[in-house]
């Protein structure tokens, strides 16, 4: 015993593996341990493949979308292009949209001439004589003709694009009333007829633009089309399917009266209204009445929406809501929509006066004198957030002013005076990154005295620079159509032009051209107006760097 004990303490360890072994011996317990090790080994080289087959896939995938499937292309757009048209003239008609659904605006225009140019398009195709009119579709990106079809051989009287589900289809279209009585859809993507119907209208008729889209009156679930005629000392009111160009009941007398245009208006209580301007009065109809006399049975289950404040107005023996203004001098030349805190008011543009009217209670927030209006107002933003007015006045002397004024007080923000030039094209409004915007217009420079000759030119203001101009590139040819637009959202800023002889002139060379705002800025010249001294290519750049939103 005293070996042993003596043993064990020098070689502990040794005594205690032999002690052990001693107490298993039993090898039950240790199958079971084994096994479980084993089962939890193969469980964890399950996990390592999933695992690693996993990262595999994924890294395929990563693989495929990067290097072996392409990524969409980005069309490149041109900073400028052009494209010229032997003996052809223009129409007064210029829209943009993206009709090739490449995230590009296109521009779409009408003209007339004997041939398409190179497109192998003739009047002959739809049986038309020469020369007749061409819709055309130019791609926004290099000017490059998308399509092109003849639509008239006889006078245009209304053209509008951009209307939705036309025909049904999920593409957007254009509408075109020829005189001679027919009304044709087009499907703005491709060029092709929707389809092609019967007017019924005398070819004496005159069509007010714009075509008015109405609730879906035919439930066929696409929404309508009211067109407003002048015919035989009548203005009448017809009523066309959108899908399929069916007339829809009846045409309705309105008035005995030819107005100078009409206005629609949306209410407090969202009840549409149409505003028709002649002289210096203002008859409203509500469009829900119009429809109901129009389509007779057809809409008599639609819905009723009027406006009890409007309806209070309603002079019963006339049929119509008179509008009436402060001031009953001057003929109305333009009624333009002005948001409001809560509802939308009426800018009411006289020759003589503007007067910006409740569009509720009918009553004068303000007006300022417009003696001489040589164009209709553009609304835009000189403070952030707060629509402004701009307006041109022609002052004599053959010069203009171009005034901008608060749409809340009508109080004056910015003018500036320059000489008149020929070109009468509207202002036109992009709205910037900063929630103002950039306001731009036609005119003269006579404060260059390096100028032999006046050179008109399109001029470009930002409120960021209260004092300053740019003067942009500068045209000689007439004007026809111009229109300023973002091709690219919140980017790529341009304008297009055409130029060339119009509709009553003689068959010449007609050009349609797009501009990039900062191909010209690059080239622009800074006019300050201002007492202190400026670093005028400070100035230009920034109006380089500007950024701009779509909304």
């Amino acid at each position: 015993m005293d070996n042993k004990e003596a043993e064990g303490e020098n070689h502990p360890l040794k005594n205690n593996e032999g002690m052990t072994v001693e107490n298993n011996d039993t090898s039950g317990e240790k199958d079971v341990c084994i096994k479980k090790q084993s089962g939890l080994s193969r469980l964890s080289k399950i996990r390592t493949a999933f695992f690693f087959g996993a990262l595999f896939l994924c890294l395929a995938v990563v693989f495929a979308f990067s290097f072996i499937i392409p990524c969409p292309v980005r069309p490149i757009s041109q900073r400028t292009w052009s494209v010229h048209y032997n003996n052809s003239v223009g129409y007064p008609f210029l829209a943009t949209e993206d009709v090739n659904q490449d995230k590009v605006q296109d521009v779409l225009f009408i003209f007339k001439t004997d041939n398409a140019g190179k497109s192998n398009v003739s009047c002959a195709d739809e049986g038309f004589q020469q020369p007749c009119f061409f819709l055309s579709a130019l791609s926004g990106t290099n000017g490059s003709t998308l399509w092109v079809r003849p639509v008239s051989d006889d006078d245009v009287l209304l053209v509008e694009c951009g209307i939705h589900f036309l025909g049904g289809t999920d593409n957007v279209g254009c509408l075109v009333i020829r005189r001679s009585g027919f009304i044709l859809a087009i499907d703005s993507t491709t060029g092709h007829a929707l389809w092609e119907k019967p007017t019924g209208f005398a070819a004496t008729s005159t069509v007010l633009k714009p075509v008015l889209k109405i609730t879906d009156v035919d439930n066929d679930d696409v929404e309508d089309l009211m067109v407003f005629i002048f015919a035989e000392n009548e203005l009448q009111s017809a009523i066309f399917s959108g899908k399929n160009g069916n007339g829809i009941g009846q045409k309705w007398t309105i008035s005995s009266e030819q107005p100078s245009g009409y206005y629609t208006h949306v209410t407090k209580s969202k009840a549409q209204y149409v505003l028709f301007y002649k002289g210096s009065s203002i008859a409203a109809y509500s469009i829900s009445a119009l429809c109901s006399h129009t389509a007779e049975s057809e809409a008599k289950q639609l819905p009723t929406a009027k406006d009890s404040d409007w309806e209070a107005q309603r002079n019963l023996s006339a049929g119509f809501i008179p509008i009436t203004t402060s001031s009953s001098s001057g003929k109305i030349l333009y009624i333009l929509n002005v948001p409001g805190r809560y509802y939308n008011n009426i800018l009411i543009v006289k020759s003589e006066v503007s007067e910006l009217l409740d569009g509720q209670k009918f009553q004068t927030l303000w007006s300022v004198n417009t003696t001489n209006i040589l164009s209709k107002p553009a609304l835009g933003y000189f403070k952030r957030d707060v629509f402004s007015i701009m307006m041109e006045l022609e002052i004599g002397m053959n010069k203009k002013k171009v005034i901008i004024v608060d749409s809340n007080s009508g109080a004056l923000q910015w003018d500036f005076e320059l000489n008149l030039g020929t070109a009468r094209e509207n202002p036109a409004v992009l709205n910037t990154g900063d929630h103002r915007s950039t306001f731009l217009f036609w005119g003269v420079n006579y404060l260059d005295s390096n100028t032999s000759e006046w050179e008109e030119n399109l001029f470009m203001f930002h409120p960021s620079h209260p004092n300053a101009l740019l003067q942009l590139n500068n045209h000689t040819e007439n004007i026809i159509q111009f229109s300023a637009a973002l091709f690219e959202r919140s980017r790529h800023a341009c304008y297009v032009l055409m130029t060339g002889p119009n509709i009553t002139e003689d068959l010449g060379t007609l050009t349609v051209s797009k501009r990039k705002l900062k191909e010209d800025i690059n080239n622009g010249k800074v006019i300050w107006f201002g007492t202190e001294e400026v670093n005028t290519e400070t100035i230009r750049d920034d109006f380089f760097r500007m950024r701009y939103s779509s909304h």
